[in-house]
Order: structure tokens, then sequence, then C-alpha cells
């Protein structure tokens, strides 16, 4: 999907699309570490970007919707946090290099050209001890999982995301279980997750 097909699908919506808490791999892998300057691509509506600004962060958010960056700003606006808010296309945007301690991508789902070029650059923007997390449907959860896009071109593999990421030292890589509510109880969508490092020199 374009920014027009996002902005469509944000403004239909009449509250937000997707949930107001943090991804749960985010708490779960970042919660410990000290708060520095982080940048969320592919941010939405601000769901992390807001939990990291709370957490003490100094954030810039990013995504090609501006109906989402919109979102994103009253939600901040309304619990008194401080986001820097940015409207730009990832597979053309270069964060600043070697800047943040914090490079995050959750649910980026773009196919493996475009994906591994966004990847390259968010490693290049990644300061001596940041920490890099991806998290994002993966291809496993077509046929073992539920939900998330169905195009096999754009689903992640943990090998896939770390083979892209040369340079940096691969913490976890591995695809884990999200747990999802339906009608019929709890069923689980499989996610790739990868968190690396860049060491120190």
């Amino acid at each position: 999907m374009d920014s027009d097909a996002w902005n469509a699908r944000y403004d239909a919506a009449p509250d937000l699309v997707w949930s107001r808490e943090p991804n749960r791999f985010v708490v779960q892998e970042l919660a410990d570490l000290s708060p520095g300057r982080a940048i969320d691509l592919a941010a939405g509506e601000g769901r992390n970007a807001l939990w990291l600004a709370g957490q003490g962060w100094q954030v810039t958010a990013v995504d090609f919707s501006e109906v989402a960056i919109g979102r994103g700003r009253r939600l901040a606006d309304e619990h008194g946090l401080s986001v820097e808010w940015l409207v730009a296309d990832l597979t053309e945007y270069q964060p600043p290099a070697g800047r943040f301690d914090l490079v995050l991508i959750a649910y980026l789902q773009l196919p493996g050209d475009e994906m591994a070029e966004v990847l390259r650059r968010a490693a290049d923007a990644l300061a001596p001890g940041g920490t890099l997390l991806l998290v994002g449907h993966d291809l496993a959860n077509l046929e073992h999982g539920t939900g998330g896009p169905q195009d096999p071109r754009v689903l992640h593999t943990p090998e896939a995301v770390a083979a892209a990421l040369p340079g940096l030292r691969i913490e976890q890589a591995a695809t884990v279980r999200r747990p999802v509510p339906t009608d019929d109880g709890s069923v689980d969508a499989l996610d790739t997750l990868v968190r690396a490092v860049r060491d120190q020199p």
C-alpha cells in the first residue's frame, strides 16, 4: 500500500487503527535500556514512539502517512510528551548517520530489496553502542499463524533480516509467537524479532 492508501485507511477509522499500547516485544526488549536518542521508522500513529518518550527517550517518529503522524502528534500533545514527527517515505528517507542509540522498525513490510536498503540505512543511523530492534510479520505466519499480510514477498525471516545488517552484532534473531484474541479464544501470530547492536570501537 502507498501513502495515499494508508491515509485513506487512517481517515476511515473513527479511532486509532492500532492499539494505544506499545507492541509487547518493544516493551520486552527495550524496557531495560538507558534512554538516549531513538528513531521509530514506520511509526504509524506513534504507539511505540509515545511509549519510548514516556520512558525518557528523545524520539523521532517517521511515517509516510500524514494522517497517522497527525494522530501521533495529537496524542503526544494530550499526554505532554515530546516527539519529533516526520512525514517521509522510508524507501527514500536517510536517517542521520551515527546519531541514534536506538533504531526501532516495527511491522514495516516491504519487498526484499527495498527492505534490505531500509535496514542498511537504519544500521548506518546507529551510534556506537546503539541497538536496532526489528519486529515484523514472519513468513511462517502464512501457514502457521494468523493475520498479517498474505504476500510472501513482504514477510520477514530472522535469517534474511540478520543478513541485511552487516557490521552489527546480532543478539537475537528468532521467530516469536504473539497471542491474538479472537471470538474463539487466543491464537498465535508469528513474528520475526531481530535485535542487533553496533559495538563500541
